[in-house]
């Protein structure tokens, strides 16, 4: 029996200025927020936080977050929380930052704020944390009964970001609908373990046309760190579009791949994910025997905003053909969704469309 599920955040706020606004949002899901944010994103963002929870008459305790989204970084933090006596936890930062605080929102099971301040990933809409260990290789998704209570997106925060961390929004983004149309095709389920919903598939086509229409004039005005209107579309799509259309149409190779090149050391660990999903949307679409003119129309785009379409770009090409085999077998792992684009594939085809991406690309002048 097919099982349709959607699901979404609470609710979704984003404009130029609203993490001003943080604690009249927040103030009706508890008295004591536990906030979560690195060094730098807390020098940037912590003082217009604390002035707003304090004009709500909130009550805060801020701890730093170390680096890692691992298991002992979750314990590390939900005990502090605990000994606050937190009623919700408030994340501010990326990816890394968001999904550790949702896994310590669910151990104490209060309500989750998330407020990313860079629009370069969709981490921040979804009911699941991506699982790292210390040393930062993959290691699982672990899923939530609920989505995030609150997302709460500052645009003008987000365009203050280095533009690279936009671009890289835009990439991960751009993997959506490539991700669901093959979990789609193959029958395969969501990340909500239903099959992919009308909405869910209609809301990642959206983020794709939203990508490919304003990406472009987006990150120019944000290299100039202005917000646009077209940077509000972009953010949008970054952050809400992209974020349902993956958790509810589904992820297949794109970052199974990207998961993949943890299984070896080097340089390619300081890209950024979205970054290394360029890689793994256009290994996706090789493998899939997509047409030449959509690859090149992707390949085209993702140089327009500066992200990385050859192994030398990833840092890659100097790695034997065994490396390149080892990345193919943990994206191919069974904790892992390349089987949503095909269950027969083997690491060494993997391997081999790593290396046709490259081909193709260094064709296109």
């Amino acid at each position: 029996m097919s099982r349709f599920i959607f699901s979404s955040p609470g609710k979704y706020v984003q404009g130029a200025g609203v993490l001003s606004e943080l604690g009249k949002y927040i103030q009706s899901s508890g008295k004591q927020a536990f906030l979560i944010a690195d060094d730098i994103v807390w020098k940037i963002v912590g003082e217009t936080a604390i002035r707003s929870l304090k004009d709500a008459a909130v009550e805060y305790h801020y701890q730093a977050f170390n680096g890692e989204a691992s298991r002992n970084e979750i314990v590390r933090l939900t005990e502090a929380a605990r000994s606050q006596g937190a009623d919700m936890v408030v994340g501010l930062g990326g990816g890394k930052t968001l999904d550790t605080v949702k896994a310590v929102a669910d151990e104490l099971k209060v309500p989750v704020i998330i407020v990313p301040t860079t629009a370069s990933t969709d981490a921040p809409c979804s009911a699941l944390s991506v699982i790292y260990t210390d040393e930062g290789v993959f290691e699982s998704y672990r899923f939530y009964d609920k989505n995030p209570d609150l997302v709460l997106v500052d645009t003008w925060v987000c365009a203050q970001a280095p533009a690279r961390l936009f671009a890289s929004g835009i990439a991960d983004g751009l993997a959506t609908y490539v991700e669901a149309q093959a979990v789609l095709r193959t029958h395969s389920l969501s990340m909500v373990s239903g099959t992919p919903t009308i909405a869910g598939m209609a809301i990642a086509r959206a983020c794709e046309e939203t990508l490919l229409t304003w990406g472009f004039s987006a990150y120019q005005a944000v290299q100039q760190k202005r917000v646009t209107p077209a940077v509000e579309a972009v953010v949008e799509a970054n952050t809400l579009l992209s974020g349902l259309g993956f958790e509810n149409g589904g992820l297949a190779g794109a970052h199974a791949i990207h998961n993949g090149f943890t299984a070896i050391s080097g340089d390619i660990h300081h890209l950024t994910h979205g970054e290394k999903v360029t890689y793994g949307t256009l290994t996706q679409m090789v493998l899939e025997q997509r047409p030449d003119e959509e690859i090149e129309q992707y390949i085209r785009f993702y140089r327009s905003i500066g992200m990385p379409t050859t192994l030398a770009e990833i840092h890659l090409d100097k790695e034997p053909w065994e490396n390149l085999v080892k990345i193919g077998a943990l994206a191919n792992s069974d904790g892992d969704t390349l089987k949503n684009l095909n269950a027969s594939l083997s690491a060494e085809q993997v391997a081999s469309a790593l290396i046709g991406v490259d081909a193709f690309s260094k064709t296109i002048k």
